[in-house]
C-alpha cells in the first residue's frame, strides 16, 4: 500500500472526495464501494482510508480529481488592448485588472499579445501551469483568425507540410476556412507552436496579414459563451481533462 495511503494523520478518502465536489459523502463512499476510484495507481475498495489530499493521485473513473487545497484555475476572456501581465508599470490595462479581490497568487499560463483577444488560463498550480506552457507536451491551441484577401485552395496543406519564418519550420495541426468574402476570410488554426506571435508571423508569410485575431481554445478548454473581460473558475472535470492532456 503506498505511504498516503498507510498514514494515519491524512484525511478520509471519502471526505477529500466531497470536498473536491464529486458528490456527498455518502455518494463518495459508493463510488468508492463500486471501484471507480483510484488513489497512486491502486483501485480502492475499503472504506476510511486516509490520503494527503496535497499528494495523492486520486482518480475517480479513469479521471484524476484535483484535492490539493487550495489549487484552482480560471478562464478569462482577455479583451483586446490588455497586456499578459499580472501588473504594469506605465498603468496600461493588464490581466491583473480583472483579478482584483482574489487572495490566491495567480499567474497566467502562457501569454496573448495585447493587440489578441480570447481565452487565457490562469492557476496557482505551478505543476501543471509549467506542463501546459512546454511544448514537449504538445497541448493545442485554437484560434480563429480574420486575415486579408481570398484564401486559396492549397493553403492548409501548405500550413501542414510547413512554413519557414526565420526562427524555424511551423507546422498547423489543422486549418479550415470559416468563412470567406471578397478580400477578407475567417480562418481557424489549431497549432502546439508557442512562439512570439506565432500566428500573425506565419498567415503574414504565406501573404494573408491578421486583421483580428481571437483565441478560442486551449486543449479540452474552450472559451464557450464566456464574454469579454470576464472569469470563470473552471469545474472539477475540466481540471481534470487539463491533467490528462499534460499527463499529470
Amino acid at each position: 500500500m503506498s505511504p498516503q495511503a498507510s498514514s494515519e494523520t491524512g484525511v478520509r478518502l471519502q471526505k477529500v472526495l466531497a470536498a473536491a465536489g464529486i458528490g456527498s459523502r455518502r455518494a463518495c463512499e459508493e463510488m468508492i464501494d463500486e471501484g471507480r476510484v483510484e488513489v497512486d495507481g491502486r483501485i480502492v475498495l475499503e472504506q476510511g482510508l486516509r490520503v494527503d489530499p496535497s499528494s495523492a493521485v486520486i482518480k475517480v473513473d479513469g479521471m484524476r480529481i484535483p484535492t490539493a487545497p487550495g489549487h484552482v484555475v480560471l478562464a478569462l476572456n482577455k479583451p483586446r488592448g490588455v497586456h499578459s501581465t499580472m501588473s504594469d508599470d506605465r498603468g496600461r490595462p493588464c490581466v491583473g485588472d480583472y483579478l482584483k479581490g482574489r487572495k490566491e497568487r495567480l499567474f497566467h499560463v502562457g501569454r496573448l499579445d495585447a493587440d489578441t483577444e480570447g481565452l487565457l488560463l490562469l492557476t496557482n498550480d505551478g505543476d501543471l501551469a509549467q506542463r501546459l506552457a512546454h511544448p514537449s507536451h504538445g497541448v493545442t491551441k485554437t484560434y480563429l483568425a480574420q486575415v486579408r484577401g481570398t484564401i486559396p485552395r492549397d493553403l492548409g496543406r501548405r500550413l501542414r507540410d510547413g512554413v519557414e519564418l526565420e526562427d524555424g519550420i511551423v507546422r498547423v495541426d489543422r486549418f479550415r476556412i470559416v468563412t470567406s468574402a471578397p478580400g477578407r476570410s475567417l480562418v481557424e488554426l489549431v497549432l502546439h507552436e508557442g512562439r512570439k506571435h506565432i500566428v500573425r508571423r506565419l498567415l503574414k508569410e504565406v501573404g494573408h496579414p491578421v486583421e483580428g485575431l481571437v483565441r478560442v481554445k486551449v486543449g479540452p478548454i474552450g472559451l464557450g459563451d464566456l464574454r469579454s473581460g470576464k472569469v470563470r473558475t473552471l469545474s472539477i472535470q475540466e481540471v481534470g481533462e487539463l491533467y490528462a492532456a499534460v499527463g499529470l
